[in-house]
């Protein structure tokens, strides 16, 4: 790791330098007060998304010795090592919360009257239910659907006048087994727990660690390759 790098993952906040002018006012401090104070928001920003806690006087600290080269109380593998532990402790920490939290979603949402658990684990609620055909586990199957997570933010969902040509044998788990559940016609939402999902890593900015995904799905369509005339290779 190079000095500079090292002064990036360190730097959160310089409030600590020329306090005084930007307690009182500081559009009216000096130019190097206005120029920290929007540094340390910058880099603040970027760090305050990891659950870690700083000390920072020590941290002001550290800046300044790495700011005027002078010689720090660690050697730099040290700094590397300790950043990289604390680092992997909050992603361990964040994951524990995050799987403890669906955990809790699951138990919850299974205890409605309406909601159906198969032996996997999916979760399901039948919205419309319809008698037509039922995919098997290979089919291709037209659909509308949106996606989202517990709190109901959406993450995805298909064309709203075209649907979506989805091979089940390229989707997650949970969208698989639960697309054969339905016959053509019918609605169902699916709660989709991370096991059967994304697991773990979940998707980066898209969907997080051990993350329930929630499908409101219609089932339009059974299809094969020859009679879809759609192209999979530009989706899948």
């Amino acid at each position: 790791m190079k000095k500079h790098f090292i002064l990036i993952c360190l730097f959160l906040s310089v409030l600590t330098l020329h306090a005084k002018a930007i307690q009182e006012d500081l559009r009216e401090a000096d130019e190097k007060a206005r120029v920290s104070y929007a540094f340390g928001m910058y880099y603040g920003s970027n760090l305050s998304t990891m659950p870690l806690e700083f000390d920072y006087n020590a941290f002001a600290e550290g800046f300044k010795v790495m700011m005027e080269d002078l010689e720090p109380q660690l050697s730099e593998q040290e700094a590397i090592e300790i950043i990289e532990t604390a680092l992997n402790n909050a992603r361990e920490k964040t994951a524990a919360e995050s799987r403890q939290r669906e955990a809790e979603f699951l138990t919850i949402n299974s205890r409605r009257p309406e909601v159906h658990v198969t032996p996997s684990g999916l979760q399901y609620e039948i919205l419309i239910e319809a008698e037509g055909e039922k995919p098997a586990s290979d089919s291709i199957v037209h659909v509308h659907y949106v996606g989202a997570l517990t709190d109901g933010s959406l993450f995805d969902r298909s064309a709203e006048n075209e649907g979506a040509y989805i091979p089940l044998q390229m989707v997650i788990p949970g969208w698989s087994e639960g697309l054969t559940l339905m016959g053509i016609g019918s609605t169902y939402r699916f709660y989709i727990p991370s096991n059967l999902a994304y697991g773990r890593d979940g998707i980066q900015n898209v969907i997080p660690q051990y993350a329930t995904l929630v499908f409101t799905v219609d089932l339009l369509d059974i299809l094969s390759f020859d009679d879809s005339g759609y192209d999979f290779e530009q989706d899948f």
